[in-house]
């Protein structure tokens, strides 16, 4: 599956100025595309559920999926020129995707707004220990950022940033979603 992940703007610019189609789903020539919204939780999870049914039949898509970023590239790039306050602030609350799902779930009665406050109070406090962890921790050497690309390395070493720079993949757990 080929993903283009859509925010609709590049650097400073809105898709509409820097693309003569912005369908890029159909750029794909001869491979099928489709077109996904990326702000829909469960619209992600079936395109991947149908990617994982049609591909090993039938051959590569094509998926455009269309997010929104809410803030700039970069530093250099406040994300304020090219678009308004007004226009971030209006997809914030009308299609973000956390509070569309979290909308979605109590409305069909899945849960309720209290246990979902009370995960929300729990991912915060786990979040802040992990950074805390994180920042405590020395740096990992070089060497270990390749390890464990491949749950099943068939190449061998992995190139580097150049041709000739060859790194050692090691497997140093199992994959979890295996």
């Amino acid at each position: 599956v080929f993903i283009c992940e859509n925010n609709h703007y590049g650097m400073g610019t809105s898709q509409d100025r820097h693309a003569a189609s912005t369908e890029f789903y159909k750029r794909g020539d001869y491979i099928p595309g489709i077109h996904v919204d990326g702000m829909d939780v469960l619209a992600v999870r079936e395109a991947t559920r149908f990617a994982l049914e049609y591909c090993p039949a039938n051959g590569p898509l094509v998926y455009e999926i269309s997010t929104y970023r809410y803030h700039g590239h970069s530093m250099s790039d406040p994300g304020t020129s090219y678009r308004t306050r007004d226009e971030v602030q209006e997809v914030r609350q009308t299609r973000d995707p956390i509070t569309g799902f979290r909308e979605r779930i109590v409305g069909a009665g899945l849960c309720d707004i209290n246990e979902l406050k009370a995960i929300e109070a729990q991912v915060r406090k786990d979040v802040d220990a992990d950074v805390k962890k994180a920042k405590s921790d020395s740096e990992i050497g070089v060497e270990e950022l390749c390890y464990d690309i491949y749950e099943q390395n068939l190449a061998g070493s992995v190139r580097g940033c150049v041709p000739w720079e060859q790194w050692e993949h090691k497997k140093t757990q199992k994959a979890i979603n295996l």
